[in-house]
């Protein structure tokens, strides 16, 4: 049988232009025919172009080729399809960077078009920052911010210097109640004008006094670092939300078993009972109560004789509708912890929240505050402490809120304070703070209504009469026997508050926020008490007793890392093989094999967990607060899979 002859290549071109009209008509119009960087070779003159080039042009070989191998109409459609969806995330990519770009040179202060080159070199430059890698959502979200802040200085503005929702521009120093976790930190500031006002201000005025030798107590605030990380966890500010109190009020699916937070919750279909949730957040409150006595203890361990409690102690305490009184349900726990306090001898005081303000205009306000000094008085007589204790244990309070006149402002305070019970009226000091009240605004009318004086340095370091002090430590001084004669009146031991802004603060806004730990001390008389607010808490109290050698410098010592000798460990479960065996020659030189038990972990005593161990580890170096927790589990890859990404 004769081979039948191979078409002429008339024919086959043809075809072929058959095949690339169907492929001309599959294409969308807007497809290019050529990519971008093959066009550009071309122009350059680029070799490899001519190469690409010349194999694109139909030879017989390639007529043959595509003939055993044509491709079909609807692969040849994929193919446009995937190169346009390409094309197109190619484009929304550049678009975003394009936008990212715009909305950081129009947000950047260096860009604003009022700001010369002498400003901008004030402002801080931002390190290694990278255009475009800022997320869109970041942007949105700075922008959004922006506009909230406007909003809220506009209401400010508007109702006389305080926020229309509580009166005063929140404290940044974390003291009021001290909500466990220090202030809110330093606000960027967006006016580099306002920057290089505050960076050029006159220097501070710091005394070289030191209050050596030291006899008083230094203290820290709510929180003990060592003791909330800690297994089980001490701490006494364990809080809910309503939320949970009215989904308490519904029993549990299971009641005969433990709440779970998957498997045994309320179920909501009961019915509800409000003194089931009232119940709920009492337990807690109590749990928080019975931590202090571990917290007083573990601190005059370690020489710490002083201690503010935290306000969210019994969570809602004071709620307008959720309140309650801490009698009969807390009597109990609340004076065992007196009477520990008492053996001690350790000072505790509290410091209610920042909006607790008797010189609001607003009547549900000052209200709101009567219930709140109502209920932290209640939690202290509850401690049921000596007679001198219980003169120490006080309650710290902000004037707050300016409210256009401080004139005004300070006759409200007279007439609310007026209607205060006696016992509130005993425990009431006022503080100065970084906002609006200078201690030369306060002293006068604690002298007239014979209420005490906290002076904070940190405070006044901000806010201060300028006109008859300057910055720093040494002026101040001048008024320590008028602030010290609004304590001896009462016959309370005097005390003062210390902190440091960090570092890298400039303004007045950064510089409310505190350090992490303390550099040194101020001039205070050596005899009266120092609460020391840092982030750090107990840790800024050894940096002192270590750097001035003050009593009880040498009772801890440095944690190791990642390990703790103060906690039961959690036992392995048993493997299959109990027994150790070693072997060892007898007598005769033969071989016998000898069955050692393997030693049980011996536990720690309850009332010794958390309490340092026997070589009272307990101190943790700065910025080493991870030190606290047990190492992360490293996932090591498996050799196999290495070597194959190392081929790859």
């Amino acid at each position: 049988m004769a081979p039948k002859r191979k078409k002429s290549g008339m024919a086959t071109s043809q075809k072929d232009a058959q095949l690339g009209m169907n492929v001309e008509s599959e294409r969308p119009s807007t497809t290019p025919r050529r990519s971008g960087r093959i066009e550009k070779q071309n122009q350059m003159g680029n070799p490899d172009a001519n190469i690409v080039v010349a194999e694109s042009q139909p030879t017989e070989s390639g007529r043959a080729k595509r003939k055993s191998s044509a491709m079909s109409p609807e692969l040849v459609g994929d193919v446009v399809g995937a190169m346009d969806s390409l094309r197109e995330m190619e484009n929304t990519f550049r678009d975003t960077i394009k936008r990212q770009k715009m909305a950081l040179h129009e947000s950047s202060v260096l860009s604003d078009s009022k700001t010369n080159e002498e400003d901008s070199s004030f402002w801080p430059r931002p390190h290694k920052a990278d255009p475009d890698s800022i997320p869109a959502e970041w942007e949105k979200r700075g922008l959004r911010e922006k506009k909230k802040q406007k909003k809220r200085n506009e209401e400010i503005a508007k109702n006389g210097g305080a926020d229309a929702g509580h009166d005063s521009e929140p404290y940044d120093d974390g003291e009021p109640g001290d909500r466990e976790e220090g202030g809110r930190g330093a606000v960027e500031e967006t006016d580099a004008n306002a920057v290089k006002q505050e960076g050029a201000r006159p220097p501070p005025v710091n005394s070289d006094e030191l209050p050596l030798p030291w006899k008083g107590r230094l203290g820290y605030a709510c929180l003990n670092t060592y003791l909330r990380l800690s297994n089980p966890p001490v701490f006494s500010s364990r809080t809910c939300r309503i939320a949970s109190i009215l989904e308490h009020r519904h029993p549990l699916l299971d009641p005969s078993q433990p709440e779970h937070s998957t498997k045994n919750r309320p179920d909501k279909e009961q019915p509800a009972d409000v003194a089931r949730g009232q119940k709920y957040v009492e337990a807690l409150g109590l749990a928080n109560a019975r931590d202090i006595v571990k917290m007083i203890r573990w601190n005059d361990k370690y020489n710490i004789k002083f201690m503010r409690l935290s306000s969210e102690m019994f969570p809602f305490a004071s709620h307008e509708e959720y309140g309650y009184k801490l009698a009969p349900f807390a009597s109990e726990v609340l004076a065992e912890a007196g009477r520990v306090a008492a053996e001690l001898g350790h000072r505790l005081t509290t410091h209610p929240g920042q909006f607790t303000q008797l010189g609001s205009p607003r009547v549900e306000v000052v209200r709101n505050a009567v219930r709140d000094l109502e209920y932290h008085d209640e939690m202290l007589t509850l401690l049921r402490l000596p007679e001198q204790l219980n003169k120490d244990a006080v309650m710290i309070l902000h004037m707050g809120g300016v409210f256009g006149d401080k004139a005004a402002t300070l006759d409200r305070f007279r007439k609310n304070y007026a209607k205060l019970s006696p016992s509130i009226k005993a425990r009431l000091v006022l503080e100065n703070d970084d906002v609006a009240w200078t201690v030369h605004d306060l002293l006068p009318i604690c002298e007239e209504l014979n209420i005490p004086l906290v002076l904070d340095f940190h405070h006044h370091n901000i806010m201060f009469d300028k006109d008859q002090l300057r910055e720093g430590t040494k002026d101040i001084m001048k008024l320590y026997p008028r602030i010290r004669a609004t304590w001896d009146r009462k016959g309370i031991t005097q005390k003062m508050h210390y902190s440091e802004p960090c570092s890298d603060a400039i303004t007045g806004r950064q510089r409310r926020k505190h350090r992490p730990r303390v550099m040194t001390l101020p001039p205070c008389p050596k005899d009266m008490d120092l609460m020391i607010e840092a982030k750090d808490k107990e840790q800024a109290v050894f940096d002192l007793m270590r750097n001035f050698k003050l009593s009880g410098w040498d009772s801890f010592n440095d944690i190791i890392p990642y390990e703790r000798e103060d906690e039961n460990r959690v036992i392995p479960k048993p493997a299959k093989k109990k027994r150790r065996k070693n072997k060892k020659a007898n007598v005769n030189g033969e071989e016998e094999e000898i069955v050692e038990e393997l030693q049980p972990i011996p536990e720690i005593p309850e009332e010794e967990i958390g309490m340092g161990g026997p070589n009272n580890r307990v101190y943790w170096p700065l910025g080493m607060e991870e030190w606290l927790r047990p190492k992360k589990r490293e996932v090591k890859k498996k050799k196999g899979a290495v070597d194959e990404m190392d081929i790859d």
